[in-house]
């Protein structure tokens, strides 16, 4: 027998409640993520403070509760290496130097709400005496191909400047397209150009060929320089490819984001254990939304085959209130008012609901109902680093099942734009990023 009249009277009685982040009680949330190997959390938007400083205090969590080493993120790698540098106490404060996260969207990372986190994450290393145990900082993005280059031929000058001086020639076959390396994919489609797929396959080989002679001096700087080298070889493919029709980016970018993800969890060893922070659109299951109908996999979706319930994702959501974003790629970052959600959305039947913040367990429901209740695809919203209010159903709208796409749902009713670091996109930096997710 029913007890709840509408939809969002069963929700508030299948949900956790809470009034602020710093007073949250995360017990349950543990005990439903049990042993999982990876814990994926989400995102609605690329500039909404909530949503980084929830993914911050579930993480602590994980970390201090659960014995979490790994955090990866939907950053480049290169950048993300000044933060693990960082919290290891080999670099000064990662995110207040000029050089990292200087491209579109600076925001992203450098904000406010990362400062602080990658601070606790320094103060939590520096006490923690086993290096097994100390946390990890990695990126997972591939767009980051000249900066990659950089770091693979500095690695090469110190162990070995005779090869660094191959690599730099074959490397030098990009270099017509630093500036914009779209127009990589332009220069092979119309015949202008062979492509550079031989010359950075060749370099990947000739690193992993000598793993035993350079790894031996430093293993961590060496997996650095090999995935920075993989990296490069997986972002020429993409380039290369990214005006093909038959050709999937969005699936290039994920498949990378998810062979580093295991690539990371193999070199911390067996029993490491990681967890995702990316957009909605990467970590909820993608066969779950309007992606799958167009081919489109996703981060969540290889998680929950290779890893089956020993992965555990966490979406996030938000009806109103400011976000961090750009009009047009590449503009400057604007606090701009998210407009209240759709009529047919998921996000207005949460915000129906009485309460303002919330868990919804959905592996593990409170109520039975309330997984059958949410089945029937409706409209879920996602903004990436670019926001268009005025096309909002069109530009930000997808249809999804929430049940099927997450294992649980975080919700807050009213949320504030991330403070940014810095507005300013470094000099000599490009823009890459063909998505706004």
């Amino acid at each position: 027998m029913k007890n709840y009249r509408t939809l969002p009277e069963l929700i508030d009685q299948s949900s956790e409640h809470f009034a602020n982040i710093d007073d949250v009680n995360l017990d349950n949330l543990m005990e439903r993520i049990e042993d999982s190997r990876v814990v994926l959390l989400g995102e609605a938007s690329h500039g909404t403070a909530e949503f980084y400083e929830m993914r911050a205090r579930i993480t602590k969590e994980l970390i201090e509760k659960k014995g979490f080493t790994i955090i990866t993120a939907e950053a480049d790698w290169p950048d993300a290496a000044h933060i693990h540098r960082y919290i290891h106490g080999r670099e000064q404060d990662a995110l207040l130097q000029n050089k990292p996260f200087s491209r579109f969207p600076t925001w992203m990372w450098a904000n406010q709400s990362m400062l602080e986190f990658t601070h606790w994450l320094h103060a939590y290393n520096d006490k923690t005496e086993s290096s097994e145990e100390k946390v990890g900082f990695y990126g997972l993005d591939l767009y980051s191909l000249y900066s990659s280059i950089e770091a693979v031929l500095d690695y090469l000058q110190q162990v070995d400047p005779k090869t660094a001086k191959i690599a730099r020639e074959r490397y030098g076959c990009l270099m017509p397209w630093a500036d914009e390396p779209a127009l990589y994919s332009q220069a092979i489609a119309n015949k202008q150009h062979e492509g550079c797929e031989i010359e950075v396959l060749r370099n990947l080989q000739g690193l992993l060929k000598k793993y035993l002679e350079y790894s031996i001096a430093n293993r961590e700087q060496f997996f650095d320089a090999e995935q920075n080298a993989k990296l490069i070889v997986n972002a020429e493919r993409y380039y290369r490819t990214l005006y093909y029709a038959e050709s999937n980016s969005w699936n290039q970018r994920d498949q990378h984001m998810f062979e580093t993800l295991q690539a990371v969890l193999e070199f911390r060893g067996s029993k490491s254990k990681a967890v995702v922070w990316a957009h909605n659109s990467h970590i909820g299951d993608a066969r779950a939304t309007q992606m799958s109908a167009r081919g489109e996999l996703n981060i969540g979706q290889l998680a929950r085959q290779k890893y089956g319930d020993k992965a555990y994702n966490i979406g996030f959501g938000t009806d109103y209130g400011t976000v961090a974003a750009a009009s047009e790629w590449g503009g400057p970052m604007e606090i701009k008012q998210v407009q209240p959600s759709h009529i047919d959305s998921y996000e207005r039947v949460f915000h129906e609901v009485s309460t303002d913040n919330f868990l919804l367990p959905l592996r593990y429901p409170l109520n039975e109902d309330i997984r059958k209740e949410l089945l029937p695809e409706r409209l879920e919203r996602a903004i990436g680093v670019i926001y268009r209010p005025e096309t909002e159903r069109q530009s930000h709208y997808f249809y999804a099942s929430l049940p099927f796409q997450f294992d649980e749902y975080i919700w807050f009713d009213k949320t504030r734009a991330v403070e940014a670091l810095t507005k300013e996109i470094g000099e000599g930096t490009f823009d890459t990023f063909p998505f706004g997710l």
